[in-house]
């Protein structure tokens, strides 16, 4: 296995700001208390519970209704139980009315600690993508990073990286009917949450967005 590349090394390609440069200021999109400025469509749902969102059934996602997001890094603390199942989707081109459409058009940023395949763990773009590193810890708090810079998507798990990936890059071939379309996705969209199934229970605790740049 090659060794884990730190998110220091992100310097180099310009996604994380030099020492002494500007100290963006993360906005939080859940508030802790209620699901105000998120929707959900598909089966199951989340719960509030103790200051964290947490899936109950599936497969559903919780979207974030307020904007899209472009040249932003959204960062995600989850906890997946026993190394269970979710994802954070990412450029979601319009309002999801059922959970399909963004695995289709979208991406989604994998969690997920049972498996062995490298396109299928955490951090990857699922199916699409094999990860880099492995850092995830499963029942414990993890910082989840997906730095959306134009047509690049890189992923940060607990300050390594999983993911780098460019529009146009070779991707995973498609082998099953549930697995995402392949194509182009929007350099902007909508993100979400999704609840997996009933024998998937993940915790969220924050999820914020910072400017890039």
């Amino acid at each position: 296995m090659s060794r884990p590349i730190c998110v220091s090394c992100l310097l180099f390609i310009g996604l994380v700001p030099l020492a002494g440069a500007q100290d963006y200021e993360r906005t939080e999109l859940f508030n802790g208390r209620d699901m105000a400025g998120w929707e959900h469509v598909g089966e199951g749902r989340f719960i509030v519970e103790d200051g964290l969102l947490i899936t109950e059934g599936g497969m559903g996602l919780l979207w974030y209704t307020g904007r899209k997001l472009k040249d932003e890094v959204l960062r995600v603390e989850y906890r997946n139980m026993d190394g269970t199942n979710a994802g954070v989707f990412i450029r979601i081109p319009e309002p999801p009315a059922e959970p399909w459409m963004p695995v289709h058009r979208g991406y989604e940023v994998q969690i997920e600690d049972r498996l062995v395949d490298p396109s299928q763990i955490t951090g990857v773009l699922y199916s699409l993508t094999e990860a880099m590193a492995r850092p995830s810890r499963p029942g414990e708090w993890n910082v989840l990073e997906i730095f959306l810079d134009g047509d690049r998507t890189v992923v940060t798990v607990n300050g390594v990286l999983v993911t780098y990936f460019r529009e146009g890059d070779e991707v995973l071939p498609r082998e099953e009917t549930w697995e995402p379309e392949r194509g182009p996705r929007s350099s902007q969209g909508y993100i979400g949450l999704q609840n997996h199934s009933e024998e998937d229970e993940v915790h969220f605790r924050s999820v914020s967005v910072r400017p890039l740049r």
